[in-house]
């Protein structure tokens, strides 16, 4: 699979995009409305960052908990009804008078949510499509992250500036009501990928089964730890530039976009893996310039040529897929996905606390200095190696590397 046309003639993926748009959607809208809401009542980049970005730091208990059940629920019923579940939460917050703990409370309790719908979300993606269309497909529903955001952002300014902040979180209650409308009358039912009942135990058992393989260890940790702190770079655009942080949030999609396009349509084979440190170099190298205060300008460019780097994530979620069973799919999925967003919440944290105690333009381009640090010290466990094919019960074949012993299938 090597064009968009054949990825959206492929049955179920439109319907797919379009409910995973939305939430995207949802998501950045409300995050602008919550943020510009707290950090009004409250002066605090600290806070402000956290109720952007904090859901995130619930994904840990998450994925400690739930996230058995991502392989092991029906996939139309979980992301219908989880994103039911958002859209009234995410109306809640907009009820006048509601406290900052209460805020924060449904924000812990979406993000613990969050950590199995990922699981649910990509996991049925690499069922829909066959394996050698789930690069472009992710690459497709990462590039719609990025169009949801710019737009997102876009409208979430207008109508933070004409509407309100709690009208604006009801825009983003509707949006989520209308992804669960797309995947409930758009997805067809089909039946969870293992059988057993979800629990902890069994989640632990799957994550710790997934993080036995040295190999994998690597990808996982590359693929949260730098992006994390970059996040954390993020958070602090409603402090650094209150008027402009759409502006700045925007030009991240955009550089996103452009990432994720030239990665999945074309990067060939020979060069994803060689690039993947460069890229994430990238995504932390620009934000350097934030230690000189930049103007809005300078800003404007050094965050749309840094966001290019996510698309490092892309390359390495295929690389985790190959080293990956087919019946684990959805939970190590989901494990990145919480994971990551796990450690977009400490990046959120840890820059707000450097902010706080120093200044916003600091404050990126400390966690700048630290995502260089951490690609750096994780480059040799990443290198490409000599792989010789390994033959599945089936009969097919899969790429594994000469060093892969450990993973067990």
């Amino acid at each position: 699979m090597r064009t968009y046309r054949e990825l959206f003639r492929a049955p179920e993926f439109t319907p797919l995009f379009l409910t995973a748009s939305m939430q995207v959607a949802a998501q950045t809208v409300s995050g602008l409305a919550l943020g510009t809401l707290i950090y009004t009542a409250t002066g605090s980049p600290l806070l402000a960052a956290l109720a952007m970005f904090g859901p995130a730091l619930a994904q840990v208990v998450g994925a400690t908990t739930l996230l058995s059940a991502a392989d092991r629920l029906p996939p139309r019923a979980a992301l219908s009804g989880l994103a039911l579940l958002f859209a009234l939460e995410t109306a809640a917050q907009a009820i006048p008078g509601l406290p900052v703990w209460a805020a924060f409370t449904i924000l812990f309790v979406l993000g613990v949510l969050a950590s199995l719908g990922g699981g649910v979300r990509y996991g049925l993606l690499n069922e829909i499509l066959a394996r050698d269309g789930y690069l472009l497909g992710r690459s497709v529903l990462n590039m719609s992250v990025g169009a949801m955001q710019i737009c997102g952002f876009a409208l979430g300014g207008v109508l933070v500036a004409t509407l309100s902040p709690r009208g604006t979180l009801l825009t983003g209650a509707a949006l989520y009501l209308a992804a669960a409308l797309a995947a409930r009358f758009g997805l067809s039912g089909r039946p969870s990928r293992a059988a057993g009942r979800p629990s902890a135990a069994e989640t632990w058992r799957n994550n710790a089964r997934l993080w036995s393989s040295k190999p994998r260890r690597y990808v996982y940790l590359a693929l949260w730890v730098p992006n994390g702190l970059i996040v954390g770079c993020e958070s602090l655009y409603v402090s650094y530039a209150p008027r402009d942080a759409g502006l700045l949030f925007a030009c991240a999609a955009l550089g996103m976009l452009a990432g994720d396009t030239l990665a999945g349509r074309f990067v060939p084979q020979r060069w994803r893996e060689r690039l993947g440190g460069p890229l994430r170099l990238l995504l932390a190298a620009p934000y350097l310039i934030f230690a000189l205060n930049p103007a809005l300008p300078f800003a404007v460019a050094a965050v749309v040529l840094a966001s290019v780097g996510y698309s490092a994530s892309l390359l390495l979620q295929e690389r985790l897929m190959s080293l990956t069973p087919d019946e684990l799919s959805g939970h190590a999925l989901g494990l990145h996905m919480s994971g990551m967003l796990t450690m977009q919440g400490v990046g959120a944290a840890l820059a707000g606390v450097v902010a706080q105690r120093t200044s916003p333009s600091t404050g990126m381009a400390v966690m700048a200095a630290t995502s260089v640090a951490v690609t750096l010290a994780l480059a040799r466990g990443l290198r490409p190696e000599r792989r010789k094919p390994h033959v599945r019960p089936s009969g097919a074949t899969r790429e594994v590397g000469a060093d892969q012993s450990a993973i067990d299938w």
